[in-house]
């Protein structure tokens, strides 16, 4: 699959190709679901606590006797149906995190790429040729993309934008646009987030440095901007076994 590559004045600069075994995945929508589920399940703290009756102050002596006062026997103040008591099935810190096999994974941000692309929703930019930090540059490109309209009145489509870490100018432009803009690297890349987003925006290198990632070519050149911290461990685990 070819796409049509922008400059940053959104004219024509070239064309690139999206090779097939990463962008034309057949969608299968019960493992999206099962990917995103984990993703959003290992995204909440799960630090929620509440005190049972144990452990509320309180509540050591009885409130009245046993007999002969009229009112309901009482053993303690600190009973869930007293104001002031203590919870009952009291809420307890968890780990809501869900285990997803890396095959699984990789297969369902496969899929995302590819649905993006078949509905032409993948943009790819020369180079964004933000010199200092502006957000008023970048909306600039963005309107030359047709990313972006001048109309308040009009809904802007959510963007995913990879770019490098080392692209600070850039970063810091567009970080001012989080209405509209979600910023990502490379090897954070997720079906979660491509699939939240309209259009996932890259530049040249940022589309080179995911196919890199995807082909796992990355590792083999110790690129900083791409690799991540798995890759470090795998990486080093491979040079010991290289050693021995």
């Amino acid at each position: 699959m070819e796409i049509t590559v922008k400059t940053s004045t959104g004219k024509d600069a070239g064309k690139v190709e999206l090779p097939a075994e990463f962008f034309e995945q057949e969608a299968n929508l019960s493992l999206l679901n099962q990917v995103v589920l984990a993703q959003l399940a290992s995204s909440r703290q799960g630090t929620q606590k509440t005190k049972s009756r144990k452990e509320v102050s309180g509540g050591g002596q009885k409130p009245w006797r046993q007999k002969g006062t009229g009112r309901a026997r009482a053993g303690s103040s600190r009973s869930p149906i007293w104001r002031g008591g203590g919870m009952t099935h009291a809420l307890r810190p968890r780990d809501y995190s869900q285990k997803t096999p890396k095959k699984m994974v990789r297969k369902a941000l496969l899929q995302s790429l590819s649905d993006r692309a078949a509905e032409n929703n993948i943009v790819v930019v020369d180079a964004w040729n933000i010199e200092a930090p502006k957000t008023k540059d970048a909306i600039k490109v963005l309107e030359a993309l047709e990313l972006r309209t001048s109309n308040v009145k009009e809904k802007l489509p959510r963007l995913l934008v990879v770019v490098h870490h080392t692209e600070e100018s850039t970063w810091k432009s567009l970080r001012g646009l989080s209405d509209q803009v979600q910023l990502i690297l490379p090897r954070e890349l997720n079906a979660y987030d491509v699939l939240c987003s309209d259009k996932v925006v890259f530049s040249s290198d940022t589309l080179a440095a995911l196919i890199r990632v995807l082909k796992k070519e990355h590792i083999e050149s110790y690129d900083p901007m791409d690799l991540s911290m798995d890759d470090i461990v795998e990486a080093g685990l491979d040079a010991l076994e290289g050693a021995k």
